[in-house]
C-alpha cells in the first residue's frame, strides 16, 4: 500500500473514531436533555394548575376544593400542546378527569411523594385487554403539593400527574439526531477532503526526496531539495542536502587525488627510471670492462648517489601512510631548538650555496622546543630544503622566538612565492606548486609539505602559510609547550 493510502487511512479512522465517539455522546446528552427540558416543563403547567384551580379552606386545610372550569378550561388549552394530566387528592383518588376510571398512584411512588419528593417516569407502550386498547408511550411527571398550617405543619393536599407522548419527545430527538447527522457527514467529508490533501502534500515531499535519492545513486551529487525549515521533514531534507555536498565534496577530492596520484606515478616513473638507467648503464659498464679503471670510483658513488635518491623517494611515500594512519609514537622532550636549527643550517649549506642563497639563524640561543627530535628535524629540514629550492640568490631566515605557552618558527624566503590558489593545495598530496620543477634534485615526490603538515598536527601544533608572488613565503610552525603534571 502507498504511503499515501497508509496516512489517508489513519487520518480517516482517527476521524471516524473521534465523530462516532462524539456521535454516540451527543445523541445521549441530547436525549437526555429534552426528557429534563420536558420534564421541567411539565413541571411548570404542574404548578400552573395548582395555582389556577386548587382552593384550600385557610380554617380547615383538610377542605381542598377544585375549581372545576378552570380544570377544563386548562385541560383544552394543554390538549393542544399534546399535554395531559391527573389530579389526585390526599387520599390517591383521582378527581379529575372523573369521566374515566384511573387507578391509584403506586405505593412506592405515593411514600415518595408524601415525603415531597418528584418523580419522573416514562412508561411503555401499554395494551389492555379488557377493552382491546394501546395506550401510546408516555413520560410523566408526579409532583405533590402541601399546605402549611399557622403551626408550621405541612398538609398534602394534592398530587398533579402531568404526562407528554413519548412519540413527540422522540420526533424532537430524530430532528437533532438528523441534523446532528448531516452535521457529522459534513464534517466527515470535510474531514476526508483535508486528509486526503494533508497526505497528498506530505506524499509529494517525501517522493521529492525519493526522486532526488535516485539521482545521487545514479552519481549526481549536485541534486538539491528545497527546504523551508518547517519541520522534521524539511530537516531531511537539509541532512540530504548535507549529505549530498559531501559527497559532491568527496567526488571532487578523488578525482582531485586521482589526477594528482597519476602525476605522481608519471613523475615517479620518470624519477624511478632516470637513476635506474644511470645504474644499470653504469653496471653494464663494470661489467664489460667498458668504464676505465680511474674512473669507477666515481661511477660508484653515482651509482650510491642514484640509490639513495631512489630509497629516498620510496622512503617518503611510506613515511606519509604511516604519519596518516597514526603508525607513528611521537617521543616528545623538551631541547634547545637554536643549536638543532644551527646544525640543520650546516647541512643544507651546500644546497644553499648551489642556489647563491644565504642562511640565517635568529631568535637568540636558548629557545627550547618540546617535540619529537627527529620529527622535528624533519619537519624544518622539508620546510628549509623547499625555501632553498624556490629561492635563487636570496635570503631564508629562520625565527625562532617564545610565545604564551608555545614556541613559534618562521621560515620565511625571497623566492618566487605563491598564488593564493597555490596556497590553497600546498598541503595536499602529491601536489607541486611548480610543475616545471619536477626533475630538480630536491622535489622528487611532492610529498615534502603534506608530510610537514601531518607531522606538525600530530604533535597538536599550527602550520600556517604566507606568500606573495615574486615576494617570498613564510611557514609558521607553532609547537605547544610540555603541559606541567
Amino acid at each position: 500500500m502507498k504511503l499515501v493510502y497508509q496516512q489517508l487511512l489513519a487520518l480517516l479512522s482517527m476521524v471516524a473514531i473521534v465523530l462516532v465517539l462524539l456521535g454516540l455522546s451527543f445523541s445521549s446528552m441530547t436525549k437526555q436533555y429534552v426528557y429534563q427540558s420536558t420534564w421541567t416543563s411539565l413541571e411548570k403547567y404542574a404548578n400552573s394548575l395548582v395555582e389556577q384551580s386548587v382552593r384550600v379552606s385557610s380554617s380547615n386545610p383538610q377542605h381542598v376544593k377544585f375549581d372545576s372550569d378552570s380544570l377544563l378550561n386548562s385541560e383544552v388549552l394543554l390538549r393542544n400542546q399534546s399535554v395531559y394530566f391527573t389530579i389526585y387528592n390526599r387520599d390517591n383518588t383521582a378527581i379529575f378527569p372523573d369521566n374515566v376510571y384511573i387507578p391509584k398512584i403506586k405505593s412506592s411512588d405515593w411514600q415518595k411523594l408524601q415525603q415531597g419528593k418528584i418523580v419522573q417516569k416514562v412508561m411503555d407502550q401499554q395494551a389492555h385487554p379488557a377493552n382491546g386498547q394501546v395506550e401510546p408511550a408516555m413520560t410523566d411527571i408526579l409532583k405533590p403539593y402541601f399546605y402549611t398550617d399557622q403551626n408550621h405543619h405541612k398538609h398534602l393536599v394534592a398530587v398533579v400527574k402531568a404526562g407528554a407522548y413519548v412519540s413527540n419527545i422522540n420526533s424532537s430527538i430524530a430532528k437533532i439526531n438528523s441534523n446532528l447527522t448531516k452535521a457529522l457527514l459534513t464534517a466527515s467529508f470535510v474531514a476526508v477532503l483535508l486528509a486526503f490533501l494533508i497526505a497528498r502534500y506530505l506524499t509529494l515531499r517525501i517522493n521529492r526526496l525519493r526522486k532526488a535519492t535516485n539521482q545521487v545513486a545514479n552519481g549526481n551529487y549536485e541534486v538539491q531539495v528545497p527546504s523551508k525549515n518547517r519541520d522534521e521533514v524539511d530537516d531531511l531534507a537539509n541532512d540530504f542536502n548535507n549529505m549530498a555536498r559531501s559527497l559532491q565534496e568527496s567526488k571532487e577530492e578523488i578525482q582531485r587525488q586521482e589526477e594528482r596520484r597519476k602525476e605522481f606515478m608519471a613523475d615517479a616513473a620518470h624519477e624511478m627510471r632516470t637513476p635506474l638507467t644511470t645504474i644499470n648503464g653504469l653496471l653494464e659498464g663494470l661489467a664489460y670492462d667498458a668504464i676505465p679503471e680511474d674512473s669507477k670510483a666515481q661511477s660508484i658513488d653515482l651509482m650510491r648517489n642514484e640509490t639513495k635518491r631512489l630509497i629516498r623517494l620510496v622512503n617518503e611515500n611510506l613515511d606519509y601512510e604511516k604519519i596518516r594512519n597514526n603508525q607513528i609514537n611521537l617521543n616528545k622532550q623538551q631541547f634547545n631548538a637554536i643549536d638543532t636549527l644551527k646544525r640543520l643550517a650546516e647541512q643544507l649549506a651546500q644546497k644553499a650555496t648551489a642556489k647563491n642563497d644565504q642562511i640565517s639563524i635568529q631568535g637568540g640561543d636558548d629557545i627550547e622546543v618540546y617535540a619529537d627530535y627527529d620529527r622535528f628535524v624533519q619537519i624544518m629540514f622539508n620546510i628549509t630544503q623547499n625555501a632553498i629550492q624556490f629561492t635563487e640568490n636570496g635570503q631564508i631566515t629562520i625565527l625562532a622566538q617564545r610565545g604564551y605557552h608555545e614556541t613559534i618558527f618562521k621560515i620565511s624566503d625571497t623566492g618566487i612565492g605563491m598564488t593564493k590558489k597555490q596556497l590553497a593545495n600546498i598541503w595536499e598530496r602529491f601536489y607541486k606548486a611548480d610543475p616545471s620543477r619536477t626533475n630538480t634534485k630536491y622535489g622528487e615526490s611532492g610529498l615534502g609539505l603534506a608530510i610537514v603538515h601531518q607531522l606538525v598536527l600530530l604533535h597538536n601544533g599550527k602550520i600556517e602559510v604566507t606568500s606573495k608572488p615574486d615576494q617570498g613565503t613564510t611557514f609558521t610552525v607553532i609547537f605547544p609547550t610540555k603541559t606541567p603534571e
